[in-house]
Formats: C-alpha cells, sequence, structure tokens
C-alpha cells in the first residue's frame, strides 16, 4: 500500500503522466477537428499528433532535472531512456506502422480484389514523424513547465 502512496506524491511521475495524458486528448481533439468525427479509439491507439511516448518521457526527463539538477545520475538516466523512446518512436515504430500499412493493402488486394502480388512502392505512413514527435517534445515541456 505504501508503494502506491509514494506513487501518488511523485511530482515527476505525476508530471509525466499528465503529459501523456496531454497528448492523447490533444489526439481526439486533433481528429475530431481534421476529421470532423469523434474518434474515442485515440485516446488509446498508438502513432498520431503528438507523440505521447514522447511527451511523456521528455516531461519525466525536463522534470528530473528541475528537481534533481541536470548533472545527477538519476538526470543521465532520464535523458538516456527519453533518446531511446524518441529514438525508436521516429525509427523503429514508424518503419513497423509501414509494413502494416502495405500487409494490409495486400491483403486487400489478393483477397478482396482479387489480384495478384506485385512489389510496389511504400506510401503509407503509420507511426511518428518528425513533426508529431515535436509535437509531443512541446506537450511535454508546457506540461512541465506547468507543474514546476
Amino acid at each position: 500500500m505504501r508503494f502506491f502512496l509514494d506513487m501518488r506524491q511523485n511530482d515527476v511521475l505525476k508530471c509525466a503522466c499528465f503529459s501523456w495524458v496531454a497528448a492523447q486528448a490533444l489526439k481526439v481533439l486533433i481528429t475530431l477537428l481534421i476529421e470532423k468525427k469523434m474518434d474515442w479509439r485515440r485516446w488509446f491507439g498508438m502513432g498520431g499528433m503528438p507523440s505521447s511516448h514522447t511527451a511523456f518521457v521528455f516531461s519525466l526527463m525536463l522534470m528530473t532535472g528541475i528537481r534533481e539538477g541536470t548533472g545527477s545520475a538519476i538526470f543521465a538516466l532520464a535523458f538516456a531512456l527519453a533518446a531511446v523512446v524518441i529514438y525508436d518512436a521516429m525509427g523503429v515504430r514508424r518503419e513497423t506502422g509501414r509494413q502494416g500499412a502495405v500487409l494490409n493493402r495486400i491483403l486487400h488486394e489478393v483477397l478482396i480484389e482479387g489480384q495478384r502480388i506485385t512489389e510496389k512502392e511504400l506510401k503509407e505512413l503509420v507511426g511518428h514523424t518528425p513533426l508529431e514527435v515535436a509535437g509531443g517534445l512541446c506537450v511535454g515541456a508546457i506540461v512541465t513547465l506547468i507543474m514546476a
């Protein structure tokens, strides 16, 4: 029980969680504004603008730096974690999304339309673009500055 009470009092963790919530809420609002429909799946879905993963780890890193100092070992750990997550968001996760889009298109063309399999250039992007990651950085920074 003490573990959960300590977590609730952890300003660094609360700030990171609020950044995630803010980014996810923005995804719902952006989808509503652009597509003119309320898509609640965006609340828990991955990918899209802004990157909630980026907002979470960037806010965690910033708040750790504010609370513990940028010369601390724990800040170095938070910085390294943020760097890996942000790199992964733009690299591995984005490429996985591309592959998923191509596989879905192939399945549709072959199973539904009866077309033969041919080589095509990848065109669909799913996952985080650099702009979406930048959006996550902004959300994380704003929430952290408000809560610091």
